[in-house]
């Protein structure tokens, strides 16, 4: 028999060393190579469903647009109607306001002085009765007598 010598027990050791050494690499670059093909189809899966999201998202927006241009459109049109009643309303108060204003005063001053002054007009005097010295004087003797002293 033959003895080994003690290069040859370093070589053996340093050999199974290595066998050891890629083993645990091939393992992990097994279990990388199954985490890279579940990510490729992890992100073709996110991409099919993106782009029709995508697309639906551009429609959307779109069609937002389109509504957003209408709207302004409506909001042009109101400021201009708006605008256009503005000058209307003046054009129409200066050429009837003072006129129908005028004309309204002198109905009422014509019916004032044709009509006199209505009962409604003047306020309900209450009779009143003077007392003189125990003695109370009649409401005609009264007005009688202040006709005279009206200060007027």
């Amino acid at each position: 028999m033959r003895t080994v010598s003690g290069g040859e027990v370093a070589g053996i050791l340093v050999a199974v060393f290595w066998a050891i050494l890629v083993s645990f690499l091939a393992v992990a670059l097994a279990r990388l190579a199954q985490t890279l093909k579940a990510t490729t189809k992890l992100v073709a899966d996110v991409t099919d469903q993106a782009v029709p999201l995508l697309a639906d998202a551009s429609q959307a927006v779109r069609s937002a647009q389109t509504q957003i241009d209408r709207v302004d459109a409506i909001a042009t049109d109101v400021q201009e109607v708006t605008s256009n009643a503005s000058a209307l309303s003046t054009t129409v108060a200066s050429t009837f306001g003072g006129p129908l204003v005028k004309v309204a005063a002198f109905g009422y001053g014509v019916r004032r002085a044709l009509g006199g002054r209505k009962a409604e007009d003047v306020p309900a005097k209450s009779p009143r009765r003077t007392v003189i010295v125990g003695r109370t004087v009649p409401a005609a003797r009264r007005s009688k007598r202040n006709r005279g002293n009206t200060g007027k």
